[in-house]
């Protein structure tokens, strides 16, 4: 089970339980067999079994008619996973993630995060953001949010992200988005994180790396603008991805249409990661994952 579930909600309510474990007969019966019993009515099922891999993902919305929590109902499902070796998580659907958001200077992603988290079209809590540059404080403090400023150097790396850690341990942090955050985190940061950090950038990669993507992509008359957001791991920009999404522009589209085009998709693409995530609609799947959307 993972450590980083969000708390219990109402002792009556919704619960999401999500599972992975080796594919074989009985899986299903066993499952539903156990939510009958505890007086639970699915009202969301999903599953995919990957033949290659011989491995078994489920996703099951559930409302119980009897008194439970979280907590409960995860101690009480653990004999049923022991038997089929299942990883598994089961928690109050309404409960959100807190989530720390990483940005530099570009805040197109980290303005719509912000908005649509402050109008309750995403399931997460935001304690902080964190950003090496000043630029986002003002945006961030006009939502009443902490700002910690942590800058990065190559000699003050290492420091850096030990204060970055300790924020997360600090601010019981479920989930780290690097909106646009244009520092390369160690290995070792990557590990710590793993499975619980989301990074967005263009889809140029890897024809037009390094500065200006766009208007590199302009010169050479590209066709779509697009963007991937993906899990974090020691590999830059290429670990497992959540989603992706592409614009059409033509040959009429400047270097600023390009730009512009750049940063709306980019902010879409990566607020459903995030609200995928966030609802435990995505799963691990070795490099790849299985997204129930």
């Amino acid at each position: 089970m993972s450590s980083s579930i969000p708390p219990a909600g109402n002792p009556l309510g919704d619960f999401v339980l999500r599972l992975v474990c080796p594919d074989r007969p009985g899986i299903v019966h066993a499952v539903t067999g156990w939510l009958g019993s505890h007086g639970g009515n699915i009202v969301e099922s999903q599953q995919f079994g990957d033949a290659l891999a011989g491995r078994f993902f489920m996703r099951i919305g559930f409302t119980a008619d009897q008194p439970a929590t979280a907590d409960g109902l995860r101690a009480d499902f653990a004999s049923v996973a022991e038997s089929f070796g299942m990883e598994f998580e089961l928690w109050d659907s309404a409960a959100p993630y807190r989530t720390l958001i990483m940005v530099s200077k570009h805040l197109h992603c980290l303005n719509d995060l912000l908005f649509r988290a402050s109008t309750d079209s995403l399931q997460i809590e935001i304690p902080a953001v964190v950003s090496n540059h000043p630029d986002a404080e003002a945006l961030v403090r006009s939502y009443g949010l902490d700002f910690h400023h942590i800058p990065v150097t190559p000699e003050t790396k290492a420091v850096a992200e030990k204060e970055l850690l300790g924020l997360v341990d600090e601010l019981d942090v479920h989930v780290v988005v690097l909106a646009r955050y244009m520092q390369v985190l160690s290995d070792e940061t990557c590990r710590t994180l793993s499975g619980r950090a989301i990074n967005i950038h263009h889809s140029f990669l890897p024809s037009f790396k390094g500065a200006r993507p766009y208007h590199q992509a302009f010169d050479r008359g590209v066709k779509l603008v697009g963007a991937t957001a993906h899990y974090v791991t020691g590999d830059l920009d290429e670990g497992p991805i959540i989603e992706q999404d592409v614009m059409r522009v033509d040959h009429a589209s400047s270097q600023d249409d390009l730009v512009a085009a750049g940063r709306d998709v980019e902010a879409q693409v990566l607020a459903r990661a995030v609200r995928w995530h966030s609802q435990s609609r995505v799963m691990l799947n070795g490099h790849r994952t299985v997204v129930f959307r």
